[in-house]
């Protein structure tokens, strides 16, 4: 229940709605732009999780190999700083405030989302925890 309204609170106040819009245009330039399909799926993954981000983490994808690392290389350079340093200052800011701690934390958990996307997934954290669940968290 505490997750539900962190989530919600997050999704009107804590710039959930912005961000997932930001990643959803960025992901329609990609896709528009076809070699940059990967990056478009990145950016939706990214909006997906910006979108409702307590109760999620993210997790390494098996068989995530090379091709996603140079990819990610490529991201970096482009956009994965930019998008992390936005998120750490709106942490930052979000921190100021008792208030927003928790949307200030959540803003520090897209960090590496941002920074580094590709060959990993998003997960519910309870996922996690169940019996035969093998993935670890990630960042």
């Amino acid at each position: 229940m505490v997750r539900f309204v962190l989530n919600l609170l997050w999704l009107i106040f804590g710039s959930g709605i912005a961000l997932a819009i930001g990643y959803g245009i960025a992901a329609l330039i990609c896709f528009a732009l076809i070699v940059t399909i990967p990056f478009g799926v990145a950016a939706l993954r990214l909006a997906y999780y910006s979108l409702w981000p307590f109760g999620r983490t993210l997790v390494a994808k098996p068989g995530a190999g090379l091709g996603s690392g140079v990819a990610n290389l490529l991201w970096v350079v482009l956009a994965g700083w930019w998008l992390a340093l936005a998120h750490i200052v709106a942490g930052i800011a979000l921190c100021v405030t008792i208030i927003g701690i928790p949307f200030g934390i959540a803003n520090f958990k897209l960090v590496p989302a941002a920074f580094w996307p590709l060959g990993r997934e998003v997960v519910e954290v309870d996922d996690l925890r169940r019996p035969g669940t093998t993935a670890a968290p990630v960042g």
